[in-house]
């Protein structure tokens, strides 16, 4: 069985967000596969995809604040400034955690680990929403 759906997250603030939810809510056909693979790509250049602690808030914070040293904005080396200080950062830090993610599948769920979740890391200061591609490929149940 193949599927392969966009799915459009809802604009978050600058930070990393839980989008677990968000996207499997989005994929019913993940119900029907006993084993499988499900593959997410992210079609932005200025946020990223990856996984992550889901349980203790501080986490997510503790990355923000992390990147934002390792990319800071106005930094007076970026020659790419056009689309306002936050945007050559929000490509480096997108480039560093990248833009996609495959996770295992197993009677109908994602098999992430017991504290893993999927983050959205949202790099602008004012972004729209972010579009993800989705394709499940696997044995129906």
């Amino acid at each position: 069985m193949w599927v392969q759906r966009r799915i459009e997250l809802i604009a978050k603030s600058k930070g990393f967000h839980l989008v677990t939810e968000e996207i499997s809510l989005q994929l019913p056909e993940l119900a029907r596969l006993s084993v499988g693979l499900a593959h997410f790509y992210l079609q932005h250049t200025s946020a990223s995809l990856s996984l992550n602690e889901n349980f203790d808030p501080a986490v997510r914070g503790d990355m923000e604040t992390y990147f934002n040293r390792l990319a800071p904005e106005n930094a007076p080396y970026f020659e790419h400034v056009e689309e306002g200080p936050d945007d050559m950062p929000a490509h480096l830090k997108s480039a560093i955690l990248g833009s996609e993610l495959t996770v295992p599948v197993r009677d109908g769920q994602l098999q992430l680990g017991a504290w893993q979740g999927i983050y959205l890391g949202e790099h602008r200061n004012r972004a729209a929403e972010r579009a993800v591609m989705a394709t499940l490929h696997g044995e129906p149940a």
